[in-house]
């Protein structure tokens, strides 16, 4: 009896201690909207929205985040108003700061850069380029990240794949496949963006059911999704369909999954106008892993 005994205390200590040891972190992913004067003039303007953008992140506890469409004066902006955070990434226009980048957001104080790189969505992956049938260039800003705390190392991949191209869609999850196959040696790989394209696509399905990666809404233990994650700057979508997408290997567990729905209000003629602080609501998911 008494060998059966400390026998399950040693179970029950070694269960915590697992426990005690599995670290956590917040990862995203947010499509910005970029900066153009259309949307200033609907109510929309960036000057507006970043500050709302920067309190939304600090409130929720975001460490690190892939943000899409954001122009190089917008990540000035928002780092500026995120203490403690900076930022990789290149212009997808000319591989410098021209255009949009699918820029990483990371908490310094958490995090350091191992090693980071850039590719276009292309066949031809190492210059400012339109790949198969895409409308505009598109890129793919990747870091290699080490937790401060613990030692411990993962790839994170941030895209925004093209909003016409059928076959660039597709081929670019099958370029991203290939890239984790050939650059993280089986290191643990996060993978944020805006895909274009919902859950039953077939862009998304090929990553969904490589085995490879999995999709944080479908293995979370907690979700938090009541809407879509494209608003069109409306902020009563009813829509389930999500095209911004936070894809992880096995290597993480996934305790929370929200789509944060956060409107702010802005007075107009002296009324009060409810807004989203872009077209697109922020995708969140805590993870945990064993160091």
């Amino acid at each position: 009896m008494m060998i059966k005994r400390n026998i399950l205390l040693i179970a029950i200590c070694l269960i915590t201690a697992q426990v005690a040891m599995a670290q956590r972190f917040t990862v995203g992913t947010y499509n910005l909207r970029y900066d153009n004067n259309g949307d200033s003039l609907k109510g929309n303007g960036w000057q507006r929205r970043y500050p709302v953008i920067a309190s939304l992140v600090r409130f929720h506890g975001f460490d690190i985040f892939g943000t899409q469409e954001g122009l190089k004066h917008q990540l000035e902006n928002l780092k500026d108003s995120l203490p403690g955070f900076t930022y990789i990434g290149i212009g997808r226009d000319d591989g410098k700061e021209a255009g949009e980048h699918s820029a990483i957001f990371y908490n310094t104080n958490m995090f350091t850069v191992v090693k980071q790189g850039n590719f276009w969505l292309s066949e031809t992956e190492d210059k400012p380029n339109k790949g198969w049938d895409a409308v505009l260039p598109r890129i793919c800003t990747w870091g290699l990240f080490k937790e401060i705390k613990t030692g411990f190392t993962f790839y994170m991949f941030n895209l925004h794949m093209d909003h016409v191209g059928v076959k660039a869609r597709a081929e670019s999850s099958k370029l991203i496949l290939k890239k984790i196959k050939e650059m993280t040696a089986g290191r643990p790989v996060i993978l944020t963006g805006d895909f274009n394209v919902d859950q039953h696509n077939e862009s998304y399905l090929l990553l969904a059911s490589s085995n490879v990666l999995f999709d944080a809404y479908t293995t979370t233990k907690l979700r938090y999704a009541n809407t879509a994650t494209f608003n069109n700057f409306k902020g009563d979508v009813a829509a389930d369909t999500r095209i911004d997408h936070v894809f992880l290997t096995k290597n993480f567990e996934v305790q929370r999954y929200g789509i944060l729905d956060d409107t702010y209000r802005s007075q107009e003629n002296g009324v009060g106008t409810a807004r989203t602080p872009s077209d697109h609501f922020p995708v969140l998911v805590e993870v945990t892993h064993g160091k």
